[in-house]
């Protein structure tokens, strides 16, 4: 991703990564309140149900004066830990697995092949997904509580350690990893378009004399497009996912903790189809760009700072 000399080890691409990703999500954790209640608003109701916020400013209008900035900002303790996994895999990951599927397929490690970079933007989506499930599964559970306003099944945790030992003390691991699959299918079509699309377009931007390689409207202009491409392409799996997250449970006749509205993340995207069609798909969907806008420029742009100037140091070019 950077042009100063000398290539990132993976251990090094994580941390970098993961700094980059800290200080995005404090950014961007307000949309994502707003994008997780809009996304349960209404959910499985004929006609949307009742409306408890119009829109996304609605809800920060609304959290803001019921909750107060702790309201806007729930779930973040979570959120830092959980990006420093995913974005310092996605990002830490993402070089190391296209350069040797580049040289499993015989070509040149250094080449932007677009399919291996899907590829290897999806693998390491993955492995990010799975490793913070957890965090991301209380997360999105803190973000949706609210005592004002309600919407959706509510979970009261004092904090993240509360979360996940009370989590672990009714369904044991297993409900820790409640919802994985979808956090997979989400982070996996996320993760495909997002570095793929920001190094495209950085290319296009740099080779065609547009823009100079470090400028940093070049990171910005490049985290824009990218930033798009993500939303347009994880938000019907997002919205899956929230509902997977947030879905009360039920024992089956296994006496087994299980979902009491979705089996996984393809029947929670059916059943809102049937009862909300493709608009139930896409709840959320302004929030959720207001959310990834921010957050992939910031994550992408600080990324390619941090590296460069990690190089610099590290490399002795004062």
């Amino acid at each position: 991703m950077s042009s100063s000399k000398g290539s990132l080890s993976t251990t090094e691409g994580f941390i970098c990564g993961g700094i980059a990703a800290s200080i995005a999500v404090t950014v961007s954790n307000p949309a994502e309140v707003a994008k997780t209640r809009l996304q349960l608003q209404g959910e499985l109701a004929k006609g949307g149900g009742e409306k408890v916020y119009k829109n996304a400013v609605d809800v920060f209008a609304k959290t803001w004066k019921n909750e107060g900035i702790r309201g806007l900002q729930r779930g973040l303790t979570p959120a830092y830990a959980y990006q420093i996994l995913l974005n310092g895999s996605r990002l830490g990951f993402y070089e190391p697995f296209r350069r040797n599927i580049n040289e499993f397929i015989g070509r040149d490690p250094a080449e932007q092949i677009p399919l291996t970079s899907v590829l290897a933007g999806a693998t390491s989506g993955a492995v990010g997904a799975s490793l913070g499930n957890p965090l991301f599964l209380i997360k999105a559970r803190m973000q949706a509580y609210s005592p004002a306003l309600p919407v959706g099944a509510q979970h009261y945790y004092k904090n993240a350690f509360h979360a996940l030992s009370t989590i672990y003390k009714q369904e044991k691991l297993r409900g820790l990893v409640r919802g994985m699959d979808a956090a997979i299918l989400r982070t996996s079509m996320g993760s495909s378009v997002q570095l793929p699309s920001y190094n495209f377009t950085k290319n296009q931007l740099v080779t065609n004399g547009i823009l100079p390689a470090n400028s940093t409207w070049t990171f910005l202009l490049s985290s824009t497009v990218s930033g798009m491409c993500v939303c347009i392409a994880m938000q019907p799996a997002d919205t899956a996912l929230t509902r997977m997250y947030n879905q009360p449970t039920k024992r089956n006749e296994a006496g087994k903790l299980v979902g009491a509205l979705y089996k996984n993340p393809i029947d929670c995207l059916w059943k809102t189809f049937k009862v909300e069609g493709v608009r139930g798909w896409y709840k959320g969907s302004t929030a959720h760009f207001l959310r990834i806008a921010p957050h992939t420029i910031v994550t992408l742009t600080a990324n390619d700072l941090i590296v460069n100037l990690y190089k610099s140091i590290r490399d002795g070019d004062n």
